[in-house]
């Protein structure tokens, strides 16, 4: 078997997926080939593990303080070169085409009629999971950014509909910190996410972001560029995250027992629906802008236990390999019977 698989490449989420992919499809000996979309090719790093990987523009988002820049954003992607590369991609010779909300091998597959499989997050939201302020523009994103022909997402909950848990690869807690912060913020302005941790000096939080505050920073706060292997230590050490509300960061916090306080970015439906998922299951917080007086409350709560989420990539590895795509709830189902969701998730169903 032959696989092409998409990625979208605006997000840490995708690529962090698409690696545990990447190991579970070669434990099983299928082929694939990977194309990233949506950031120039230097901008990606850590990629050993997808060999000969090709990059192509794509589409992307414009973000501006926190907020999707809406102009910006359709300004540069009507300079994109997305339709050329659609028609340029030849994905005749791959019997599947996997994708994770990447636009150019969706759409070449459907011209060309080549089976596709979405296992994204926002393959997820188009079921009936938990959303908030989703636009018409949204649904018509969901439907039309990246089509497949069967969209078998992830999730925290399956919510009575055929997705997965989430993919998650972490290190193993070896001691952890309960005054110990990590903070992803990447969409904040660094002086602003400084000012914001400054009043609170009886905890240390270590804040990973692109850009450095001007500001002088006081002891408490230590301040990193992005480092892959750095955070994913730091997560497992640390007491808590605060961070955006991006899908796989909030993951490996749920499997490794982390209280979570996000911020989701204004203008991203997505993160608008994690929030949503996050408050109906009280498993974590959030706040829309950033307030001191609910991270002074957070940081007094307690953590939760992990939740220990099955092998995803490696089922879905050998589901795929099989052949027979016809029957998703089965895997769907086989996955979420080795979960045990915590007792106080507020959610039931009722259908």
């Amino acid at each position: 078997m032959r696989i092409l698989y998409g990625v979208q490449g605006t997000g840490n989420g995708h690529i962090s997926r698409a690696r545990v992919m990447a190991k579970s499809l070669k434990k099983v000996g299928v082929t694939v080939d990977f194309l990233f979309s949506g950031r120039v090719a230097e901008q990606y790093t850590d990629m050993s593990c997808f060999a000969d990987f090709r990059v192509n523009e794509g589409l992307t988002f414009v973000t501006e303080q926190g907020k999707v820049h809406l102009a910006k954003t359709l300004k540069q992607n009507l300079a994109s070169a997305i339709l050329r590369e659609v028609n340029e991609l030849d994905v005749s010779q791959y019997d599947l085409v996997l994708n994770d909300f990447e636009p150019i091998s969706a759409w070449a597959a459907k011209r060309q009629q080549v089976p596709s499989i979405g296992i994204s997050h926002q393959s997820a939201l188009c079921h009936k999971v938990p959303k908030q302020g989703v636009t018409w523009l949204d649904e018509l994103l969901l439907k039309h950014f990246a089509p497949v022909d069967m969209a078998l997402g992830c999730h925290w909950h399956h919510f009575a509909c055929p997705i997965m848990p989430p993919f998650v690869d972490v290190q193993a807690i070896s001691h952890q910190h309960g005054q110990l912060i990590l903070v992803y913020l990447p969409f904040e302005d660094a002086d602003e996410v400084a000012d914001f941790l400054t009043p609170f000096d009886d905890y240390q939080f270590l804040v990973y972001h692109r850009a450095k505050p001007i500001k002088p920073l006081p002891e408490h706060i230590r301040w990193y560029g992005f480092s892959r292997l750095g955070f994913k230590a730091h997560l497992a050490e640390c007491g808590g995250v605060v961070a955006n509300a991006g899908f796989e960061l909030s993951s490996e916090a749920l499997t490794l027992g982390k209280k979570l306080m996000v911020k989701p970015l204004q203008g991203q439906f997505e993160q608008g629906a994690n929030v949503a998922a996050l408050e109906l299951l009280a498993a974590g917080q959030s706040m829309s802008v950033l307030d001191t007086g609910k991270l002074r409350r957070w940081l007094k709560a307690p953590s939760p236990k992990p939740i220990n989420y099955p092998r995803t990539g490696d089922e879905l590895a050998t589901w795929l390999a099989q052949g027979d795509w016809q029957r998703p709830q089965d895997l769907c189902d086989s996955l979420w019977s080795q979960v045990e969701l915590p007792d106080n998730w507020n959610y039931r169903d009722d259908s």
